[in-house]
């Protein structure tokens, strides 16, 4: 492609998501615009753009000279109930593509979505039938409302019109090198297992016994960014949809004494009962800032760092969960990344940065 081509938005480029693709489109000298609601993070290369998706008029505005041939859409909005996550989630999409619409430049619109297409929304759990394990792009969607289904239908229905192609990306949880958002075990277990070391206190596994003995995998925020340029520069990845996890499969109870170990903490397996993070770390604020004064770190509030909440979901389930990648490796996407060395890196880059010590 010639250079003046090369042009990416990535929506929701503060998360946790968006920051890796964003990064990697830049590195790959893609002239790369960052969209987000609060511009609060800077990345080199990266053009940044500030504007609410759910405003369309000023997402018009914001996006007028803009003009993506590939666009990489990571943002969404957490609401309490679902019939809010579609309306809200649904709209931000809508409102992106029609801005983008006139200038007839996008050939290519990767979204991330997530393993509630196969499991159902939070409040759905127990009340439908989930899929069945490891999950495949092929399974039916389940009989209950769905954010996903309803951001791939909005999707669907604007690339005919548009002439663009599209991907879906499913991950599992996710983990990378971001901070400011809801939804980072990486961060979450790194501000965790500080504050146990420096408060000695052991390293407590907070989830369930499914979740310490079976088995589960996770995706890395990189390797969902690879996949989704992938999608968007190679024949076989369009009008796709992609599980994405790093490829291995573990058991908690296998990985968490190796996190233990890099934090050099005593820890503690599941014990018939689930200790939530959110329970016991909740007020751990006041130590944290004792804790960024003393070593000079640069983010002395917890809040934006540690999502407790999150971390509780995902290691507090009581169903198996993990997907199969079949599919995008015989489409030709060969990534992969090692779970453990994931983690790992991730806690050596939050050192390096100063967001923990």
């Amino acid at each position: 492609m010639a250079s003046s081509q090369n042009i990416a938005l990535v929506a929701g480029s503060t998360g946790i998501s968006g920051q890796a693709l964003a990064r990697q489109l830049a590195e790959a000298h893609w002239h790369t615009y960052g969209l987000s609601r609060s511009g609060s993070v800077k990345l080199p290369g990266v053009t940044g753009i500030e504007v609410d998706l759910l405003d369309a008029d000023a997402t018009r505005q914001a996006l007028a000279s803009v003009g993506p041939r590939f666009v990489g859409i990571t943002a969404w909005i957490r609401r309490s109930t679902e019939a809010d996550n579609i309306s809200t989630n649904t709209a931000t999409i809508r409102n992106l593509l029609n801005a983008l619409e006139p200038a007839g430049t996008v050939r290519h619109v990767a979204l991330m979505t997530g393993l509630k297409h196969y499991l159902g929304p939070f409040e759905a759990y127990g009340k439908t039938v989930m899929a069945e394990t490891p999950f495949h792009e092929s399974e039916p969607r389940l009989d209950y409302p769905n954010f996903y289904y309803a951001q791939e239908d909005v999707l669907f229905e604007a690339a005919p019109r548009m002439g663009f192609t599209w991907s879906i990306h499913r991950a599992h949880t996710i983990q990378g090198f971001a901070t400011g958002n809801a939804m980072n075990m990486a961060l979450t277990l790194a501000v965790y297992g500080t504050l146990c070391k420096e408060l000695g206190l052991p390293f407590v596994f907070p989830g369930s016994e499914m979740q310490w003995n079976g088995l589960t995998d996770l995706t890395d925020a990189d390797l969902l960014a690879e996949q989704m340029i992938w999608a968007g520069t190679h024949a076989a990845g369009r009008n796709e949809a992609f599980n994405v996890a790093n490829g291995d499969i573990f058991r908690w109870r296998w990985m968490w004494p190796q996190l233990a170990s890099y934090f050099q903490v005593d820890w503690e397996g599941y014990n018939g009962s689930i200790r939530t993070l959110e329970s016991r770390m909740n007020d751990m604020g006041g130590a944290w800032q004792e804790i960024a004064s003393r070593h000079g770190l640069v983010e002395p509030n917890i809040d934006r760092l540690a999502s407790w909440w999150h971390s509780d979901a995902d290691l507090g389930r009581t169903i198996e969960v993990m997907t199969d990648t079949t599919k995008s490796r015989e489409a030709g996407f060969l990534g992969f990344r090692n779970s453990v060395r994931s983690f790992l890196d991730r806690f050596d880059q939050y050192r390096r940065a100063r967001i923990i010590p």
